[in-house]
């Protein structure tokens, strides 16, 4: 592509106003107060949902493992081996999560992206084949996947280049629609967030489930902006259902209440071992830092025996919804610690996200291609760390904005 297209392009995006504001943030950025471009502002839109990512313990693990293992881990597992803190943080989540095993990726994006091929056209099925018939035949797949599920999501189901199913957003007639019409198919995977991360509801996996079980489906549930959360231990969105068995395979990451970066994926011994040589990204691509996997285990503890810190954000979630609805503004069906504001019209959407900023607020709009046109909206999230004068403050600011500009 030439640099004359790419300015076309580029001018294209900034007349629409879909190119977002990019900000500098000074210092660490896990604290409910932040610096931005030299301004101290209340950020509400961290990831860092139970306020680990500074806590004092996991810094001093990071900086232990810093000592012992250096910066990388040297190249890929199945090359350069396993470095045992990263065994370590599989063996903790998997106990966190109650499942038999789990295997860990360099990102949640890259989790999705390297499980979903690798269940739906695995390269294993086509090698028996070949052994049995000599030539290559691929078992007849289809996904399921709700039409809101999360773009790492979306990107995996591309790149397995199986069937797939839309099903509307938690619409379980619709869902029942499409496994009914699937008989010709050998596999069929039902994909959802566990959390959704525009909207802020729970996908029904006691339903889903019940569904799966009806047609012989498997479940996959997104649990990134679940674990730690949902259910009484902050296992996810099966405990939170009360599911006795868990979900075939559950995903996960590290970013957001582990304070860290990295993605998960837990389940039984043998799918794990079996993902261990089918997900490309996996295979190659180097794992997760030790520090930061030293970091994570620590985090992991903390989050499991600190049930107090789910307890104070479930509070600040209520109290700020409480006040929202109060004063008449849409958060479109929000369950959990993420409450979308509605605003709808994208240049509207990016002229209150900026005045909240001049107000000392940092709450980027979110916008197409991030939902679709005409959907845009605040996308707030609430920190156990957030006190209940910063959300008072807050509450005060969008209803003068909401004044000023009318949304």
């Amino acid at each position: 592509m030439q640099s004359k297209e790419l300015r076309s392009i580029l001018d294209f995006i900034d007349e629409k106003i879909t190119y977002p504001d990019i900000f500098s943030i000074e210092g660490a950025s896990t604290n409910p107060e932040v610096t931005v471009g030299g301004k101290k502002v209340l950020i509400f839109c961290s990831n860092n949902y139970l306020s680990t990512a500074a806590d004092k313990r996991i810094k001093e693990e990071m900086i232990k493992a810093v000592n012992i293992y250096g910066m990388g881990s040297g190249g890929s597992r199945l090359i350069s081996g396993n470095i045992s803190i990263q065994e370590q943080l599989e063996k903790k989540i998997a106990k966190f999560k109650g499942t038999e095993d789990a295997i860990t990726f360099s990102t949640g994006y890259m989790a999705n992206t390297g499980v979903i091929p690798a269940l739906l056209t695995p390269p294993v099925t086509s090698a028996l084949s070949y052994l049995k018939n000599k030539t290559f035949l691929r078992d007849k797949s289809i996904v399921f996947s709700d039409e809101l599920n999360h773009a790492s999501i979306v990107d995996g189901i591309r790149l397995s280049k199986a069937e797939k199913y839309i099903y509307q957003h938690k619409d379980m007639a619709d869902l029942e629609k499409g496994l009914k019409s699937s008989k010709k198919y050998k596999t069929r995977l039902i994909i959802t967030d566990g959390v959704f991360s525009m909207d802020g509801d729970i996908a029904p996996l006691d339903e889903i489930m019940a569904l799966a079980k009806k047609y012989n489906a498997s479940v996959m549930v997104d649990d990134a902006h679940s674990t730690g959360i949902l259910g009484e231990k902050g296992q996810g969105t099966a405990e939170h259902f009360k599911i006795p068995h868990h979900p075939e395979i559950t995903m996960g990451t590290f970013t957001k209440v582990f304070g860290g970066v990295g993605g998960f994926v837990a389940g039984s011994k043998e799918l794990i071992k079996y993902l261990r040589v089918t997900a490309r990204t996996y295979i190659f691509s180097a794992p997760i830092p030790p520090a930061i996997a030293a970091g994570i285990i620590e985090a992991i503890e903390i989050v499991a025996t600190e049930p107090q810190r789910r307890e104070k954000l479930w509070k600040n979630v209520h109290y700020f919804k409480e006040h929202l609805h109060q004063n008449g503004f849409n958060t479109l069906g929000s369950e959990t610690q993420i409450i979308p504001i509605f605003i709808g019209d994208e240049k509207k959407a990016v002229k209150v996200a900026r005045r909240l900023l001049e107000l000392g607020f940092f709450t980027p709009c979110v916008r197409w291609p991030a939902v679709s046109h005409g959907q845009s909206r605040l996308r707030l999230t609430l920190m156990s760390e957030h006190t209940k004068e910063q959300i008072d403050s807050l509450v005060k600011a969008l209803i003068q904005v909401r004044t000023e500009i009318h949304f």
